[in-house]
């Protein structure tokens, strides 16, 4: 069995930090918080803290030992349909597929079993080191397989909803609202979720490549950064926005 991950950031713009006079790359090293000496990569160990300047080590030994032989395999201990695991729980897809025909044939009996049922399997699994739950899902000839968030990472969501109120829709605006969202719906698509950020930076420096190639006479003065967006959103003040402006062309 192969697993590949199902999503990638190579294309991605990355940046490397670098020294502005001499255009070299900075690089990092950890250094001893009290001595200020570079600490030697033979001497670094994980530290677990129980109190202050206090630490039990840890060795890489240790820790890997810590995962079981067992999940170093996929073996399939669960079953349960896909509706009762939320969004919320999946973390990383990663797309398996079978690397030799003798198990190309028990692959698509388990695939194909679980579509005829809409199940999918929970299993464990050890990635980079930690032992993770994961979920198996069909999904065309294949199967995608999905670490599953520990049950500490995902926040409860009444501490969040808990001071929203019971008041109901406006029955005038739901009507309009309705015939909005009518009108606006759209088959999915990936270039719904295109990253114009990404965009720009490519176009940025596209730019001074350009500029590069060419001598300047004199230095450019740099544009006053704008200040940055807010990331609180009134909601209801846009879709307020947007059914005036559908009851205007509706007129």
């Amino acid at each position: 069995m192969q697993m590949m991950p199902a999503t990638s950031e190579n294309e991605k713009v990355r940046f490397h930090t670098l020294n502005r006079e001499t255009q070299n790359r900075v690089v990092s090293h950890y250094v001893d918080s009290v001595t200020g000496k570079e600490v030697k990569d033979e001497d670094e160990v994980k530290g677990y803290q129980r109190g202050e300047n206090d630490y039990v080590m840890l060795e890489d030994e240790e820790l890997e030992n810590v995962a079981l032989d067992s999940t170093k395999t996929i073996d399939i201990s669960t079953f349960t349909p896909r509706d009762s695991i939320e969004w919320i729980w999946l973390d990383t897809p990663y797309y398996l597929s079978p690397n030799d025909p003798v198990g190309q044939e028990a692959f698509s009996v388990i695939r194909d079993a679980m579509e005829s049922q809409d199940m999918v399997g929970i299993s464990r699994l050890v990635i980079t080191r930690r032992e993770r739950a994961v979920m198996l899902e069909p999904r065309g000839k294949g199967i995608v397989l999905w670490t599953l968030r520990y049950g500490d990472e995902v926040r409860d969501e009444d501490t969040y909803f808990a001071g929203i109120g019971d008041e109901r829709a406006d029955s005038d605006m739901m009507p309009l609202v309705q015939q909005l969202i009518k009108k606006q719906t759209q088959h999915w698509n990936p270039k719904m979720v295109i990253d114009p950020v990404q965009d720009r930076l490519l176009d940025i420096i596209a730019a001074k490549k350009k500029a590069l190639k060419k001598p300047s006479k004199a230095k450019a003065k740099a544009p006053a950064s704008a200040p940055a967006p807010s990331n609180v959103i009134n909601i209801m003040d846009a879709l307020k926005k947007s059914v005036a402006a559908e009851t205007r062309i509706g007129k």
